[in-house]
């Protein structure tokens, strides 16, 4: 079952920024991170991203040096000893991944109605060959039932470095993030699940050759 502590006090966003500059710190002077787009986020208000998954590192590049904290959606099974106890000392939703259902579905809902911005993977987990996978039905429904805004992200050039199945990430080489217009809930509501996945894709697909294109690199093929 989801679970969501209250997780607004002083001491813990005080230790998140701690904990996020020493990370993202780490990780952008490691890959040369570049970002665009980052005035397309709204500055207040229930935000739902959904960003590609292309590996370990993608947590520390989604947030990067943003001032609003997000909310990310592991897996229970990661909150055991230490390491658990470091994961659940951020802004964190746990949820069962083998029985995702409605309470999962609650928490986040819960987390987006307080008006803050959680940060999810619709491919349903990390790329196996550095392409967009296929968004996976369902999160509609949390933009519907919580009127936040949807806002699509991509990530290229971390994969190179620590792609799937690889014990360890390689260091060097350049990393892109963007992040798009903001789609509002309304728009989500009026067109449908299949139709707003169709579309969706093609943003991201979009996006992610656009990036590629600013980074020098050969659009990949999404036909």
């Amino acid at each position: 079952m989801a679970e969501v502590k209250n997780k607004n006090g002083l001491a813990r966003r005080i230790w998140h920024e701690f904990g996020r500059f020493i990370s993202v710190g780490i990780v952008w002077l490691m890959y040369r991170v570049k970002v665009y787009g980052k005035e397309n986020i709204p500055q207040d208000g229930a935000v739902l991203i959904l960003s590609n998954h292309q590996s370990f590192l993608d947590i520390m590049l989604c947030q990067g040096w943003l001032r609003r904290p997000f909310y990310y959606v592991p897996r229970d099974t990661l909150f055991v000893g230490f390491w658990g106890w470091m994961i659940d000392s951020f802004y964190t939703i746990p949820i069962n991944q083998e029985q995702v259902g409605i309470k999962s579905m609650r928490a986040i809902i819960d987390v987006l109605k307080h008006g803050h911005i959680v940060c999810l993977y619709p491919e349903g987990g990390r790329t196996l060959d550095g392409k967009i996978d296929e968004t996976k039905p369902g999160f509609s429904l949390l933009v519907r039932r919580s009127g936040a805004v949807m806002l699509p992200m991509v990530i290229d050039g971390i994969f190179e470095r620590w792609p799937r199945g690889q014990k360890y990430p390689k260091f060097g080489g350049r990393v892109g993030v963007m992040y798009g217009k903001p789609i509002p809930a309304d728009h989500i509501k009026e067109i449908g699940e299949e139709k707003f996945i169709t579309e969706f894709n093609k943003t991201l697909h979009k996006m992610h050759n656009d990036l590629r294109q600013k980074m020098g690199k050969k659009p990949l093929d999404y036909n």
